[in-house]
């Protein structure tokens, strides 16, 4: 069981720590080179990160479910778990709408090189990552707080 637990969190810690870096540090960071450079480093950076998303996105279900069911019973969770669930289900909904919406239009914009309407994909990004690195913070919290 430790080991289920461990790859839990790091799942947890790779996907949200991602997020956190991504908005709140390189964003920023970014933020004052020409569109024509910055637009595709975002593109870039999305292809190297999103793989690990896609892991974090099956090993945290998994691994989540295994653990309740085995700790709890599916029946008898806690609210903090299933808070934790709850949470995780529209992080991993937001992450599959990041994907295959916006992240599309900015890989064909950037292919078309249209720069506005990457931008504006862009755009999108920002705001659901920055939500989803809201929500990921608080279920950390919820974990902490509701494993004692």
């Amino acid at each position: 069981m430790p080991l289920i637990l461990v790859i839990h969190v790091l799942a947890a810690v790779i996907w949200v720590g991602g997020m956190f870096f991504a908005h709140q540090i390189l964003r920023p960071a970014v933020q004052a080179l020409d569109p024509a450079v910055r637009l595709p480093l975002w593109s870039r950076t999305f292809a190297r990160f999103f793989p690990w998303v896609w892991s974090a996105v099956i090993l945290l279900p998994a691994t989540g479910y295994f653990m309740m069911g085995r700790w709890f019973g599916f029946a008898h969770a806690p609210l903090f778990v299933n808070l934790m669930q709850g949470i995780g289900i529209v992080m991993i909904l937001i992450y599959l709408h990041v994907f295959f919406a916006p992240y599309a239009q900015l890989r064909r914009a950037l292919a078309a090189q249209d720069l506005p309407a990457a931008g504006r994909a862009i755009s999108q990004i920002r705001v659901l990552v920055g939500t989803n690195t809201l929500l990921g913070l608080l279920t950390i919290a919820i974990a902490v707080g509701g494993s004692r």
